[in-house]
């Protein structure tokens, strides 16, 4: 049911070279983020058989699952923002639910409801579609922000609370939302708290020509998500989870993310910067980045590659700098060369 490859144990130590800082890594522990990274390129090539040529975009989605983060997909209609949402959940052993967004949802549709059990004369608590380990939230701007308010709690303590109980969902839990940044009827754009609880955002984009008659040939050819089996097993997935957790972060890289951090909250072209919050999801982030490019360390270059997705879409431009066509994208670009550490 799960593959996983194996490797030969290397007692050999390795040196690396982290930007000028040295870092020792024992046999056991290169052999431990060497199988992190061939597993991870098993499911990145296994999601790769139905979402084809997007890989970085494949890898995004995976890192946010092993950082034990949320993902937000905001792109146009078409292209594949569930199938991707569907492929991930398939390629692992874990339960899935999916949430049609609508004007109408009501808070207890996500999260569940009291119901009364005539036959014990007392109501009971009727677990939602949000009691699963990847929960798509399809379409997720469509409904009221009262609705959008019921993932608030979930998506930051992993657990819901109904009539003042407190009911914990699965682990690993894994909230991946869609949004269509182009359709603004009937939409309720997400507030800067909801965003703020999503580990990445981040768009798909259109394929090239060859990728995009491959998608024809493979529709023609029935091939799905749903039809995925899952490679990795529940417990492999947590080992891989808790591995990614024991990646060393050196201070200079903590230096470095407080640095990129302060200079987006001093943009004069910021009305909010990012917040600690986001600091800690870049660093999680980057330690799975640097575990699936089998290193038991994190490199500048791990926090440069994410700070675009993590980062981004938790900022809030004021209106003269959306006026000049500044976008969120060009600021976290523009603080990360500013403050990029001497090699």
């Amino acid at each position: 049911m799960g593959s996983r490859l194996t490797w030969q144990h290397s007692t050999a130590p390795e040196l690396h070279d982290l930007g000028g800082l040295m870092t020792y890594a024992g046999g056991r522990d290169y052999d431990r983020y060497a199988q992190f990274g061939a597993d991870f390129g098993t499911l990145a090539d296994h999601i790769g058989r139905v979402i084809l040529g997007k890989r970085p975009e494949v890898e995004l989605a995976l890192t946010a699952m092993l950082a034990e983060g949320h993902l937000l997909i905001d792109d146009f209609p078409g292209l594949g923002k569930t199938s991707l949402a569907q492929a991930l959940a398939c390629s692992v052993e874990s339960t899935f639910r999916r949430i049609q967004f609508t004007p109408d949802i009501l808070p207890s549709d996500i999260t569940g409801s009291l119901v009364l059990n005539e036959s014990r004369s007392e109501f009971i608590f009727r677990r939602g579609p949000v009691f699963a380990n990847v929960v798509l939230c399809d379409e997720v701007n469509r409904a009221s922000p009262k609705a959008q308010s019921a993932l608030l709690e979930v998506m930051e303590e992993r657990q819901v609370t109904v009539d003042g109980e407190a009911m914990a969902v699965p682990r690993p839990f894994m909230v991946v939302a869609t949004q269509n940044p182009v359709d603004f009827a009937g939409t309720y754009p997400l507030p800067e708290s909801q965003l703020d609880r999503f580990l990445i955002c981040m768009r798909i984009g259109y394929p090239d020509t060859t990728t995009e008659r491959d998608i024809l040939k493979q529709e023609s050819a029935g091939r799905s998500a749903p039809t995925l089996r899952h490679t990795l097993l529940r417990t492999h997935l947590e080992e891989m989870i808790q591995t990614a957790r024991g990646v060393l972060v050196k201070d200079e890289i903590y230096d470095f993310v407080v640095r990129i951090l302060e200079h987006t909250r001093v943009n004069d072209s910021v009305r909010l910067g990012a917040s600690p919050r986001a600091g800690i999801a870049l660093i999680r982030a980057a330690r799975v980045r640097a575990a699936s490019r089998e290193r038991h360390f994190v490199a500048p270059e791990d926090v440069e590659t994410l700070a675009v997705p993590v980062l981004a879409h938790r900022l809030v431009l004021d209106s003269a700098a959306t006026f000049r066509d500044l976008t969120a994208t060009e600021v976290v670009q523009r603080a990360v060369t500013s403050v990029r550490p001497t090699r």
